[in-house]
């Protein structure tokens, strides 16, 4: 599980990057400056998050822990930030991302429940 998290988090990591330079030097001047600072929210969102997994390995808790973790980190940072690109971009496509506007919350509440399991397992830490 450990490999898993270190890779996922390195491949997010490089695309929060990848994405994160597209949106700056590509779409400043296709897109509003408020869609510019959304699209920013999500490269950011999934930076952090890319950076939690990468940390997941070095944690004292179980690998059914770690896995949960990986799965809700991994549709949280699919979900919302990748939402956030299409909501943001939206005008630039034939796709309606507003159908999907939803998504956006759901994501982030898994991000939420992530953080939550890390606070409860590092409580009962001894």
């Amino acid at each position: 599980m450990d490999k898993k998290l270190r890779i996922a988090g390195a491949i997010f990591g490089l695309l929060a990057v990848i994405i994160g330079a597209f949106g700056a030097h590509a779409l400043e001047k296709l897109i509003d400056t408020a869609s510019i600072t959304t699209f920013e929210t999500g490269v950011k969102y999934q930076m952090y998050h890319s950076l939690l997994l990468l940390l997941i390995p070095t944690f004292d808790i179980s690998q059914k822990i770690k896995k949960a973790l990986f799965i809700l980190l991994l549709a949280g940072i699919l979900l919302f930030s990748g939402s956030i690109y299409g909501l943001a971009t939206n005008n630039l496509s034939s796709i309606d991302f507003t159908k999907i506007a939803l998504l956006t919350p759901l994501g982030g509440t898994f991000l939420i429940i992530s953080w939550a399991i890390l606070v409860y397992q590092f409580v009962k830490l001894k």
